[in-house]
């Protein structure tokens, strides 16, 4: 048995391709919640191993002692051999591929097919990913759902090598004894992918980036390649593709070599219309966003460029409909600190066209022009947090979890008007998002304290114990304000809640 990872040695997996070490069997043991790593909960266990440090390791010739011989992977984590696909295979997606594919030339017919045949190869579940990894590879064994954690685990290894027979560990087969104990708890097989598989050539192309063999030049030029491929089947390569542009040094960006490769990619004058008259027409707005931070990457949008690509994505968006979430937030995570140009352009934009649906309502636009920068839109924001709950709480909450509320003096107006709302579902919601907002100041806070004595709702003196426990109360007096708590608290008819907890917080310091 040969322990690979090394504490506190952050290369500790190159350190390992390194060592020359060839293994017959593997084992992964962590937790892989949202397939992309696995890790330690504890907190002296820093280690790590991402899925993309795996998928470099498996395609580089310097690490092939790690996987050349394996018979057996043991994965010990969730959903590791999980089959949800990654990316989206409902019918307004393989729609979107179709009319992609149809703009480029293919019969209704082909579309159809191609879209269907491009959303399955690329669907990349756990299973997939991590069948790529270990390519070749006679078993895998991994867990289709939660994998037992180790308290679990620990024993059933520890009985399985007493009940096993000699000769099943690293034979490649499947041990009916190992199945008999873990099946029960979610554990499948799989065999890594084999080279004739038609996936196959999915792995052949992320390893075109991963390799440490080619030279940054060649993977430059397979860069090229990829993207000269159906715009739809690009998009479903976004995540490789952006990886790879990321890893672009300056320094590597001025080797002669990958300069001129990268220059033949900037003069491709055809290929960056065709991208572009695609993510113009993609439907989901994130995707439109990658798209453009791509072509920047790549040269073929200046400052000037990117910001025109903004104003016609959003002029886009309040034509077509109700602005969503998902628009506040990557508008505000763009542009952090305001953008005023395209504010004054966003001002230009006619509320609605001939034909379109009807006019975004004016919170909606507000929440832009906030993004942006509108100081009075800030405001009819925070303001919005008063009112009754309604559809666009949520917008509201995604624009304050980029700005926030803008200092005291918008804590100290927020918890006044709080005060001002009478007991029911429209403080409650107010409250709930301001202790999202995890306040600090004295004066805001004691106003909002103040509020608990004169509550006779249980749920509302609940959600200020909530709103109080995450702020900031050192400045406070602690044990003044426990002690009014204690005196002004309704009755819990469950027992000991949230309010109980605050007091003996504190109390504590």
């Amino acid at each position: 048995m040969v322990e690979l990872t090394r504490r506190g040695e952050a290369d500790w997996l190159a350190q390992a391709c390194r060592s020359g070490v060839r293994c017959d069997a593997l084992v992964i043991s962590g937790h892989f919640d949202d397939g992309s790593e696995f890790y330690a909960d504890q907190s002296d266990h820093r280690e790590y191993l991402t899925l993309e440090q795996l998928q470099q390791a498996s395609c580089s010739a310097s690490c092939s002692g790690l996987f050349a011989q394996l018979q057996e992977v043991f994965l010990f984590g969730c959903k590791t051999l999980g089959t949800e696909p990654r990316i989206r295979l409902d019918a307004p997606a393989v729609s979107e591929r179709r009319r992609s594919l149809e703009r480029s030339g293919h019969s209704a017919t082909e579309a159809e097919r191609l879209a269907r045949e491009m959303g399955d190869r690329y669907a990349q579940s756990n299973r997939d990913r991590l069948r790529h990894v270990f390519q070749g590879v006679p078993l895998l064994y991994g867990f289709s759902s939660q994998a037992p954690l180790g308290r679990v685990a620990g024993p059933l290894v520890e009985r399985y090598f007493r009940s096993a027979a000699p000769g099943e560990v690293a034979s490649g087969r499947p041990s009916a004894t190992w199945l008999e104990l873990f099946g029960p708890l979610s554990m499948v097989t799989a065999r890594g992918l084999s080279p004739d598989e038609p996936q196959a050539a999915l792995r052949r192309d992320l390893c075109g980036f991963a390799d440490d063999a080619p030279r940054s030049a060649d993977k430059v030029h397979h860069l090229h390649r990829l993207l000269r491929r159906e715009p739809a089947e690009v998009r479903l390569l976004l995540e490789p593709l952006e990886r790879f542009i990321a890893s672009l040094t300056p320094a590597l960006r001025i080797e002669p070599g990958v300069d001129a490769a990268l220059g033949a990619i900037t003069q491709d004058r055809p290929l960056r219309k065709r991208l572009r008259d695609f993510w113009r027409g993609v439907e989901e707005t994130s995707a439109q966003v990658r798209f453009i931070g791509l072509a920047r990457q790549l040269g073929w949008l200046d400052d000037a460029q990117v910001q025109d690509e903004w104003a016609h994505l959003l002029e886009r968006r309040l034509a077509q409909g109700p602005i969503g979430r998902s628009e506040i937030d990557l508008t505000c995570a763009q542009h952090p600190q305001g953008n005023a140009a395209l504010l004054q352009r966003l001002a230009q934009f006619p509320p609605q066209r001939p034909g379109s649906q009807p006019q975004p309502l004016p919170l909606q636009r507000a929440a832009l022009r906030a993004c942006l920068g509108d100081s009075a839109a800030h405001q009819q924001l925070l303001q919005a947090l008063l009112r009754p709950p309604d559809a666009h709480t949520p917008l509201v909450e995604t624009y304050l979890r980029h700005r926030g509320l803008g200092g005291v003096g918008a804590q100290r107006v927020l918890a006044a008007g709080v005060g001002r709302l009478p007991d029911g579902q429209a403080r409650l919601q107010a409250l709930e998002s301001l202790a999202r907002q995890r306040l600090d100041d004295p004066p805001a806070l004691q106003e909002i304290a103040r509020q608990f004595a004169h509550s006779r709702s249980l749920p509302v003196q609940r959600a200020i114990a909530h709103l109080l426990l995450r702020a900031d109360t050192r400045e406070l007096p602690r044990a003044d304000l426990a002690a009014a708590l204690q005196r002004h608290r309704i009755k819990s008819p469950d027992g000991r809640d949230v309010i109980d907890l605050l007091i003996r917080r504190l109390l504590e310091r």
